[in-house]
C-alpha cells in the first residue's frame, strides 16, 4: 500500500548515513589442516597480517572524486551533533559518530557534485537566506548571534551553510531529473480518498521516524547502530536530534515529524508496531525492505473528527500559597478548605469576589490550548462546564491551585487532504523512493581515497 504522509526517504542533508561496509572476513570454523577453499578466495588456517595499517580504520579524512573533506571538517559536523545531545556522549560514541559523520560528508559531497554536473546551481544569495531562516526559526536569533553560537560550539557558519547548498542542489536536482518522470493517476487518489472516507472516526497517529538504510552486505552493522540509537534515546536522548543527524529519511530536517498519518498508510511492520504504542512510547529498530526504521509516537487522535484536545479555553487560575515549614496534613487540610471555597464560587463572574476573601490570587487568561495543559490536567479540564473548577494540584512549594472554566471555543472537524494534496503526497513518495536509489547508484560509482 502506498504510503502517503511525508515519508520522505531522499536523504537529507542533516542526517548522517548509516551505510556500513563489512569491515572484517570472520574466521573459518573446523577448517582443515592446509586451507579452505570458499569459491574462488582461499583463506590458510592461520592468517598473519603482513604490516601495521588496518585498512577498515580511517582517519576522518577523504578525496571524493578529487574534493577534499578534512578533519576540521568532520569535527565541525561532529561539534553540532555534541551540541544538541547537550555533550553527553561516550568515548565509544565518539568514534562512532565521527564515521559516521564522514559518511554524510561523503553523500553530501556525491550529490553537490551530481547537481554540478547536470548544471544546477545554488546562489550564495539563496543559502544566505536559508541561513537566515534557520537562524530565526531554530535558533531564534539574528546571523550575527548564530555565527557566534556556532563557533562557540566549535563549528563554523561555513560547515552549516555549506550543508544548506547541498540539500538545496539535491532537491532540485531531483526536481529536474526524478520528478517529470513520477507519475500518480486520478483513479489512485480518489482510491485513496475513499480509504480515508471510510476511516472517517478510527485512529490516526502522529509519528516520528528515524530510518537507517541498510544494503545486504552492510545489514547487521546497520542494525547494530540502530539499537545503541535506540538505546541512546531510552536513555533521554531527544528524538528530534537523533533524527536530524542520523535519518536518511528527509524528515530528519523536520527531526523525523511524518505529520498525521494513518496506520493503513504504512508498511504492515510499522502499523503493526504503532498500533501498540502511547503517547511518548518508542519502539525499533524494525526492518523493512532496505533498511530498518525506529519508529516514537508524538500524538494520537481520530480522522477527520475534531480533537477536544484542540479546543480554546478561557480559563481562571486562583491559587494560594502554604505557610513555610506547614507539615502534610495541615497543607491537605487547607486545600480541602481552598477547594470547598471554590466550589462555592458561583461561575467565573464570582471567583474574584471568593477569592479575596480567602486571600487567593487570580489570573486570568482567554487563550489557553486545551492541548498545551499538562497530560493528567487535560481530561479533567476539558470535562468541566462553564463554572465548574477543577480538582485542586500542586505541591507544598508551589502552593495549590484550581482551574475555572470561563469559555471554550471547540475545533472544526478535519476534512482531511484535498485531491491535489493527496497527489502531491504521493507523488513526493515515489520520487523519495527513488531518489534513494539514485545516491545509491552515486556511491557505487565514487571513486573515494582515505588519508
Amino acid at each position: 500500500m502506498t504510503r502517503v504522509t511525508g515519508l520522505k526517504r531522499f536523504p537529507s542533508l542533516r542526517t548522517i548515513a548509516a551505510i556500513f561496509m563489512a569491515v572484517a572476513l570472520s574466521a573459518p570454523v573446523a577448517a582443515p589442516a592446509q586451507s579452505s577453499p570458499q569459491g574462488a578466495i582461499t583463506i590458510p588456517e592461520t592468517v598473519q597480517i603482513f604490516g601495521p595499517r588496518n585498512p577498515n580504520v580511517r582517519r576522518a579524512t577523504a578525496v571524493v572524486n578529487g574534493d577534499i573533506i578534512t578533519g576540521t571538517d568532520v569535527d565541525q559536523r561532529l561539534a553540532l551533533i555534541l551540541a544538541a545531545n547537550q555533550n553527553k556522549v561516550s568515548d565509544e560514541e565518539m568514534q562512532r559518530l565521527r564515521a559516521q559523520v564522514l559518511r554524510n560528508l561523503i553523500d553530501e559531497t556525491l550529490q553537490i557534485q551530481e547537481a554540478a554536473a547536470s548544471k544546477i546551481e545554488v546562489e550564495d544569495a539563496e543559502v544566505e537566506q536559508s541561513y537566515a531562516r534557520v537562524a530565526a526559526q531554530n535558533f531564534n536569533q539574528n546571523t550575527t548571534a548564530m555565527d557566534a553560537y556556532l563557533k562557540r560550539i566549535g563549528s563554523s557558519p561555513a560547515s552549516l551553510k555549506r550543508q544548506i547548498k547541498g540539500e538545496l542542489a539535491w532537491q532540485r536536482l531531483l526536481q529536474r531529473n526524478v520528478s517529470p518522470f513520477v507519475n500518480v493517476s486520478d483513479d489512485e487518489v480518489k482510491e485513496m480518498l475513499e480509504r480515508l472516507k471510510a476511516a472517517k472516526g478510527t485512529d490516526e497517529y502522529r509519528i516520528g521516524e528515524i530510518y537507517l538504510a541498510a544494503p545486504a552486505e552492510a545489514r547487521q552493522q546497520v542494525y547494530d547502530n540502530a539499537v545503541k540509537i535506540v538505546d541512546q534515546l531510552r536513555q533521554g536522548g531527544s528524538f528530534v536530534a537523533y533524527a536530524r543527524q542520523y535519518s536518511q529519511a528527509s524528515t530528519a530536517a523536520v527531526g523525523g515529524d511524518l505529520g498525521w498519518i494513518r496506520l493503513a498508510q504504512l508498511p504492515a511492520e510499522l502499523a503493526t508496531a504503532a498500533r501498540q504504542l502511547q503517547p511518548g512510547q518508542l519502539v525499533g529498530p524494525i526492518e523493512l525492505p532496505g533498511g530498518f526504521s525506529i519508529i516514537y509516537l508524538i500524538d494520537k487522535r481520530q480522522v477527520l473528527m475534531a480533537d477536544p484536545r484542540d479546543a480554546i479555553l478561557s480559563l481562571k487560575q486562583v491559587s494560594i500559597e502554604f505557610p513555610k515549614g506547614i507539615s502534610e496534613a495541615q497543607a491537605q487540610a487547607q486545600a480541602a478548605e481552598f477547594a470547598k471555597a471554590m466550589h462555592s464560587a458561583r461561575g467565573c463572574g464570582a471567583v474574584d469576589e471568593v477569592a479575596a476573601r480567602i486571600g487567593a490570587q487570580v489570573v486570568a487568561n482567554d487563550q489557553v490550548r486545551a492541548r498545551d495543559l499538562p497530560g493528567p490536567l487535560q481530561n479533567a479540564v476539558l470535562g468541566l462546564s462553564l463554572g465548574e473548577t477543577s480538582p485542586p494540584f500542586g505541591s507544598i512549594e508551589e502552593g495549590v491551585r484550581v482551574l475555572m472554566m470561563c469559555g471554550r471555543d471547540d475545533p472544526q472537524s478535519d476534512s482531511g487532504p484535498s485531491f491535489d494534496q493527496l497527489m502531491g503526497q504521493m507523488e513526493e513518495d515515489r520520487v523519495n523512493k527513488r531518489a534513494q536509489t539514485y545516491l545509491r547508484d552515486l556511491r557505487r560509482d565514487a571513486i573515494i581515497d582515505y588519508n
